[in-house]
């Protein structure tokens, strides 16, 4: 007989006790909180009763809490992490089932995070080998590899969901004080740097800093920007020397509390944390959540109010998780023409490869052909989750006629479940729509009959014959 959907029990142990760590709260403390007793409480962390939908509903209203949160991160050491690491060649004669990989990442996210960082050095190390730049280790001899600064510092900014509330706070309070509008900014923060810091501005020309952008005299007090800098990236400079200045120590104590594993990691998270508060200072979140969502999310019009590039205010609409003025969850990738992405962000979740490129059926790609023009696309993933995406190129400085070309491709994505709240989702058919299947790197994606795939999947076997060509240039063996 059928169980009905209605009656299925659901255990949600692990996750309850992972959300309940996070929190920072005690079993007592959370058990008062839901309204029950602490051995009830302690009963349902241990999978020993389920989860019921009075305590979900508690839950959310306890904590503010969208309750997808309590499903598996794939952007963290999640499911979709560990599957593909278990997909590499090495552990094919394993047969590791879906749900098993699924189990470990539930109940053991910390196992599982390590699992994959342990993969990423050993990718890392196998490049640099077959590259040349390391040669291969001698029989018996460690060939370990620390986590990349760079990925320690992704990581740890998507464990937070993208949003600092403490940044937050900063930004609106230095906001009150210069009490100017947005647009009126870099002549407040010029004022203030010189006032306050006596620190002057100027504005250089390319031969002056021909290898930067910005750089600050410590001893003679001078901020330089190069006049490559288009006016919002002047903007964003002077907000970020504000941020550095006047909210060092809690940018410090923010990365002491993050625990980099290293120098570099820690300075790098610094810059990061300090360009979050710069966006902040230049987007205040209760008057950017405001115009975003009356404007029905038209990044072009929303970045006009707030003096700010595009990509800007792209990157700002990924940090709307303040709880009671959360905004339409995005996530954000930044590539170059060649596919390599450069930044990656998340205000929720999406299956990005961690180990590889994007889909080149993804339409951010082909935006390139398009300068300066949203396109925009439904796709699914292997999992059959949906999601509307925009695709947009940017210039982030001013570029030479004999320059380098520095355009690069923004694209940006929700859930399909909050593409009818987006001003680009109007007069689409979001209930019937045109569908795109993407996957995750080629090495990695198991989708048959790909056309643009461009190598087999690694755990797979090649079917090439003499006697078919078939729509794939690298037809495989479906198990």
């Amino acid at each position: 007989m059928a169980i009905s959907t209605t009656d299925r029990k659901l255990f949600l142990g692990a996750r309850l006790k992972r959300l309940r760590r996070d929190l920072g709260l005690t079993q007592t403390r959370m058990a008062e909180d839901l309204g029950v007793s602490p051995s009830y409480l302690n009963l349902l962390e241990r999978n020993q009763r389920p989860v019921t939908a009075q305590v979900l509903l508690r839950l959310a209203e306890a904590y503010d809490l969208d309750l997808k949160t309590l499903s598996t991160d794939p952007e963290g050491g999640g499911g979709a992490g560990l599957a593909e690491v278990f997909s590499d060649q090495m552990f094919r004669d394993l047969g590791l089932a879906r749900h098993e990989i699924a189990e470990v990442a539930e109940s053991a996210p910390g196992v599982s995070e390590a699992i994959v960082r342990l993969y990423r050095a050993y990718l890392d190390q196998r490049a640099l080998t077959d590259l040349g730049a390391i040669g291969r280790p001698e029989e018996g001899a460690s060939a370990g590899s620390s986590v990349l600064p760079s990925d320690w510092v992704r990581d740890f900014i998507q464990a937070q969901k993208n949003y600092f509330a403490e940044l937050e706070e900063a930004a609106d309070s230095l906001v009150a004080e210069l009490g100017v509008e947005p647009l009126d900014f870099a002549v407040a923060a010029r004022e203030r740097l010189a006032k306050r810091h006596g620190i002057t501005v100027r504005i250089v020309p390319l031969e002056v800093l021909p290898e930067s952008v910005r750089r600050y005299d410590y001893h003679r007090k001078r901020l330089f920007l190069s006049e490559v800098l288009t006016t919002d990236g002047r903007s964003f400079a002077l907000a970020y020397q504000l941020a550095i200045l006047e909210s060092g120590p809690l940018l410090d104590a923010l990365v002491e509390r993050a625990g980099p594993p290293d120098r570099p990691t820690r300075s790098l998270l610094k810059v990061s944390l300090a360009n979050y508060l710069a966006a902040a200072i230049l987007m205040p979140y209760g008057a950017f959540h405001e115009a975003a969502e009356r404007s029905a999310y038209d990044i072009e019009l929303v970045r006009s109010r707030f003096g700010v590039s595009f990509e800007q205010a792209c990157h700002r609409l990924t940090t709307l998780s303040r709880p009671g003025a959360r905004g339409v969850p995005f996530f954000m990738l930044r590539v170059d023409s060649a596919g390599n992405i450069s930044k990656r962000f998340a205000g929720a979740t999406f299956p990005f490869s961690r180990f590889g490129g994007t889909c080149p059926r993804w339409n951010i790609h082909t935006s390139f052909r398009t300068p300066g023009r949203i396109v925009t696309q439904i796709v699914e993933t292997p999992d059959g989750q949906r999601y509307f995406t925009l695709s947009r190129t940017v210039a982030r400085i001013a570029t030479p006629y004999a320059g380098d070309d520095s355009e690069l491709a923004i694209g940006m994505g929700c859930e399909l479940k909050f593409a009818e709240r987006l001003v680009y989702s109007r007069g689409i058919d979001l209930r019937e729509p045109a569908v795109s299947a993407i996957g995750p790197a080629c090495r990695i994606c198991e989708r048959p009959a790909c056309p643009q795939r461009a190598a087999e999947p690694i755990n797979r076997t090649l079917t090439v014959d003499d006697f078919t060509k078939s729509i794939s240039p690298y037809p495989f063996a479906s198990s």
